[in-house]
């Protein structure tokens, strides 16, 4: 008797490559952002060994939801920065000083290394309602 199928086989070559693809924008974001090894790393929340992998290329582990979700606020910020501001400010903003309620004087990198996906949603949020969305 044949064993059953499950309704949904999900492709690991398929999975691979989006894993790749999500590791390759946020090490753009990052490199475009300025951002050191460590910081990218502390962001990423990864080991600075493994960030060097992601950096290389010679990532082959798999991204867990937390990676998926830093993944997806770190290209939701770049992309919200593309919008809102024009020239050097779209890639210098993350890592300069900020006086507003939300940063208290810090950057928003050093924010969002020190809080985490929570900081990072806030920063996320932030900038949606600069350009109206909240």
């Amino acid at each position: 008797m044949p064993s059953a199928q499950p309704a949904f086989a999900p492709d690991r070559d398929a999975a691979r490559h989006e894993e790749a693809v999500i590791v390759k924008a946020v090490v753009k974001a990052c490199d475009l952002w300025k951002l050191t090894n460590r910081e990218a790393s502390q962001l990423f929340d990864v080991p600075i060994a493994t960030w060097n992998r992601m950096k290389a290329g010679d990532f082959k582990g798999k991204l867990d939801q937390d990676k998926r979700m830093r993944a997806s606020l770190i290209v939701g910020i770049f992309k919200s920065l593309r919008l809102y501001f024009n020239g050097p400010l779209t890639y210098q903003w993350p890592k300069a000083v900020n006086t507003g309620p939300v940063f208290d004087g810090q950057s928003p990198i050093d924010l969002m290394i020190e809080g985490g996906i929570p900081a990072m949603m806030k920063v996320r949020r932030y900038l949606d309602g600069l350009r109206g969305g909240l």
